[in-house]
This record gives structure tokens, C-alpha cells and sequence, in this order.
């Protein structure tokens, strides 16, 4: 007869506090920060972050020099994105009127929603399945693999474009299934890398890279365009993504036993605290645990919550501010970006912040719940605000700036929760996790456009209701479902033979 025998000494296991259980009589020794390869790899990660965020937005912001201006109104990059995505004419012809730098395009709005759009499916598609592989055969090959096919795809992209409209659209989705497998393949590095103390701070310098190539984009792409020509963005950005592909090849390793350089202390540091909560053994995934369980689902919904209000702000910040105050393009693209400059910083902090309440001993589901309610509610509450304050220029600006810059506290929040309730499956959920939360990226230009085709002045004001809507619901169920210590069915189980 065969029985599964818990390993854990006790029914309930209790929390992990700076990283060491409470039967636990000697914590590890920390291993210093400063220069340790433990922080390297999340810098390196960080650019990783940055490079895929940064090619997937491209063609947001480059969308405005390719298509002939003067056969469609102008619309800006992020309105265009919400029309219906709908092909109007199946093939797509140069522009008679060519620019003197790039050729530009007689793309219909719907054509460049789903130009938009086609990029989307696969990073929502390949996020579970990468952090899955990864988990199997090594972030390092999974990740290396896929950031170097997005950077190649992001050079094709201009020759895809003059090729015709159907490879553009299969290079973008292409494009998308590396992006989403790269994405959610790099969170295996933190079930070996992340002792429990330092989790928020090394998960929350990696993410943060997205913030910084949205701005990045979002701050230079226009310039690019006016100076050298659209396809000059693409190729930058492209050989951004080898250059991070050389730092990925041979600097970042699985885990500590294999890292060639590591000193023996931090080794020693970082096996010891992250041994605890991982196992030795294989273990059949607990699928059906797994759908059954209210704290993962708490956190799939806040996840996804959180980011309608990030994808609002990537898809209408421009749109907003140009529609409201009449700016012109390199001037939107300047006060555009301000707000991620902003939330890149305090992305950063936010780590330090949830660790620093966890030495002072608050529990860590406490943390975890008070970093991400300010994460969600005071960024929602400032955009619900906004057309209320849009005579005031200064006003508006300050409101979306503090708004955006304030959201990313919850990438120390619940973002990271998965690592808390299941480490040996950590991978795998937040990058379903993921996921999941990134349909709102298919979703929210397509309820924007429905509010805003209607009315604009009141389009505006039931599209922030709706958004705050959305992020007390999915924070509610968090609040009420979100736990921290390990679950049952993520625990270590032995098979015995009675």
C-alpha cells in the first residue's frame, strides 16, 4: 500500500519571517548584499525585463510615422488601439506619399488595431507555459532562447512591414509567443535565488524593468522617428535585446550550486534559507488543489485587476493628455513618459519597503496586503479624479504622474504571492498568473473604445469608474482570501510503502 507522508513536523505550517520557519533554532547567515551575484541577476534580469517590455511597445509608439497621415485623421498611437480590430481591406499598399527617411503605410485605424493587438495573444498565452519550462529545463536556456528571438523578430519587423501586411502581422505574433515565454520563464529564478527575507527586493528590482522600457519607448521612440526614421527604432532596440542576450548567456545561471563565481558564503546563504521551503523530490502537480484554492484565485483576480489599471495607463496616458490639453507629439511623448520614470523609481523602493517591514517582524500576508491596497486604491482614486481637475493643467499632470507612480507597489505585493504560498511551483503561478492578468491588455482597449466612441467628456469618466470598479473588487477578494504561509498541497510529500 502507498501513502503520501507530510514531511512538515507540524498539521499547520507557520509563516516564513526573515526567511527562517518557526521551528527553525539557527536563521543562515546573511551573506552581504553589496556586489553578491544574487543582485547582479536581478539587475541583469531587470534589463531582460526591459528589453522585452520595451520591443513589445514599439510599434505603439512608432504607429504615428508609419501610416500615411494624410489618407486617415490622426489618431494617437494608444485611441488608435482601441478601435474595433477588424480588416477592412486584407492587403495593404505603400503610401504614394513617402517619407523621406522611412515609407509609410494607407492602414485603415482597424488595421492598426490589430497590428496593435497581435502581439497581446501570445505574451497572454505563454506565461504559464514559460515559467512551466522553465521550472523543467532551466531559466536560463528558456529565457536566453526567447529574448533572442524577440530581438531578432524586432529587426524583421520593418522588412515584415514592407513585405506586406500578413507577415508584419505573423512577425508581431511571433513576436508575442517569445515575449510571453521570456516574461514568464525568469520567475523559476527566484525559487532558487530569492531567500525569503530578501524576496520582495529582488523580485521587485526585476520587475521594475518593464516600467523602464515603457518609458524608455515611450520618451525616445518619437524622437527616433523624427530624426532617423521609424525603422531605426526597431533595429536600436533589437540590438539592445543581443547585448542583453550576451549578459544573459554569461552571467545568470539556474541556481547557486551552478554559478561558477558565486562566493562560498552567499552560496551557503542562499541554499540554506531557500532549501527550507523547497524540496528534493519530484512531485506530481496538484492541478485540481491548485483550482480549488481561494488564495491563488484571490491572487489571479488582483493580479488581473491591477493590471486594467496598468494597461489604462500604457494604452491612454497619451491619448488623455492629448485629447484634454491639445499637446503636440514630442511634448506628449515627454509628459507621457514622466509617470513611468516615476513608478520605475518607486517600483525599486517598494521592495525595500515590504522587507523592511518584514525585519520588524510584521507577518508577511500583513505586508503582503498593506503594500498591495496602496498599490491599488490611491492610484485608482487619483484617475477617477482626473476629470474632475482637468481645467487645471498642473493638477491633471500631478494626479497622473502620482497615480502611475504609486501603482507599482504591488509588484511587492501580491505580484509576488505565489512565491509565498507555493515555492516549488512558484514559476508556474506567477507566470499563469500572469497570464491571466494580461487579457486585460486585449481588453481594456476595446471597453476604452466603446466608452469613448460614445461621448467623450462622459466616456472618460465612466471608463475610470469602471476601472476603479474593477480594482476594489479584485483587492476585496485578495483582502479577504489572500494568505502568505505555505499551502497544503504545496508542501513536500514523501511516498512510503506500510
Amino acid at each position: 500500500m502507498v501513502t503520501e507522508v507530510e514531511l512538515s513536523p507540524t498539521s499547520k505550517q507557520s509563516e516564513y519571517v526573515l526567511g527562517t520557519p518557526a521551528d527553525k533554532k539557527t536563521p543562515p547567515r546573511q551573506a552581504p548584499r553589496l556586489c553578491s551575484v544574487r543582485y547582479g541577476i536581478a539587475f541583469i534580469t531587470h534589463l531582460c525585463n526591459f528589453t522585452l517590455l520595451a520591443q513589445n511597445s514599439i510599434v505603439s509608439i512608432t504607429m504615428v510615422a508609419m501610416v500615411n497621415s494624410t489618407e486617415h485623421a490622426p489618431h494617437s498611437n494608444s485611441s488608435s488601439k482601441a478601435l474595433p480590430a477588424a480588416l477592412n481591406d486584407e492587403e495593404h499598399e505603400a503610401s504614394t506619399h513617402l517619407s523621406v527617411k522611412a515609407p509609410v503605410y494607407n492602414w485603415s485605424p482597424q488595421t492598426q488595431g490589430l497590428i496593435f493587438s497581435s502581439v497581446q495573444y501570445g505574451m497572454m498565452l505563454m506565461q504559464g507555459p514559460g515559467g512551466y519550462l522553465a521550472g523543467k529545463i532551466g531559466t536560463k536556456k528558456v529565457v536566453g532562447i526567447a529574448l533572442f528571438g524577440s530581438s531578432l523578430l524586432t529587426l524583421c519587423i520593418p522588412l515584415a512591414a514592407n513585405l506586406g501586411l500578413a507577415y508584419l502581422l505573423a512577425t508581431r505574433v511571433a513576436q508575442g509567443f517569445t515575449q510571453g515565454t521570456g516574461y514568464g520563464g525568469q520567475f523559476a529564478l527566484w525559487q532558487r535565488w530569492a531567500p525569503p527575507n530578501e524576496r520582495s527586493r529582488l523580485c521587485s528590482i526585476a520587475i521594475s524593468g518593464i516600467i523602464l522600457g515603457i518609458f524608455a519607448v515611450v520618451l525616445v521612440g518619437g524622437i527616433i522617428s523624427e530624426s532617423l526614421g521609424w525603422p531605426f527604432v526597431f533595429y536600436i532596440f533589437g540590438g539592445i535585446g543581443f547585448v542583453c542576450c550576451l549578459f544573459w548567456v554569461f552571467l545568470v545561471y539556474d541556481d547557486p550550486d551552478s554559478h561558477p563565481w558565486i562566493s562560498g558564503s552567499e552560496k551557503e546563504y542562499i541554499l540554506s534559507s531557500v532549501d527550507q521551503q523547497l524540496g528534493s523530490e519530484e512531485q506530481p502537480l496538484p492541478v485540481k488543489a491548485m483550482l480549488k484554492s481561494l488564495p491563488l484565485w484571490s491572487i489571479c483576480l488582483c493580479t488581473t485587476a491591477h493590471q486594467w489599471l496598468i494597461n489604462t495607463y500604457v494604452t491612454y496616458t497619451p491619448t488623455y493628455i492629448s485629447s484634454v490639453f491639445n499637446i503636440n507629439i514630442r511634448d506628449n511623448g515627454l509628459l507621457s513618459s514622466l509617470p513611468f520614470f516615476i513608478a520605475w523609481a518607486v517600483g525599486m523602493l517598494g521592495g525595500q519597503l515590504a522587507d523592511f517591514l518584514l525585519s520588524k517582524n510584521f507577518r508577511l500576508v500583513t505586508v503582503r496586503k498593506v503594500i498591495t491596497i496602496l498599490g491599488v486604491i490611491p492610484p485608482a482614486a487619483l484617475i477617477v479624479a482626473l476629470p474632475y481637475v482637468q481645467t487645471s493643467y498642473i493638477t491633471t499632470i500631478t494626479f497622473l504622474t502620482l497615480s502611475c507612480g504609486i501603482s507599482p507597489l504591488s509588484q511587492s505585493g501580491v505580484y509576488i504571492n505565489a512565491l509565498d504560498i507555493a515555492p516549488r511551483y512558484g514559476s508556474l503561478l506567477m507566470g499563469t498568473s500572469r497570464g491571466l492578468a494580461h487579457s486585460s491588455a486585449v481588453l481594456v482597449p476595446i471597453v476604452g473604445g466603446l466608452f469613448l466612441s460614445q461621448d467623450s467628456e462622459f466616456g472618460w469618466r465612466n471608463l475610470f469608474f469602471l476601472l476603479f470598479a474593477i480594482n476594489l473588487f479584485g483587492l476585496i477578494m485578495y483582502l479577504v482570501f489572500g494568505q502568505a504561509d505555505v499551502q497544503e498541497w504545496a508542501r513536500e510529500r514523501k511516498l512510503t510503502r506500510l
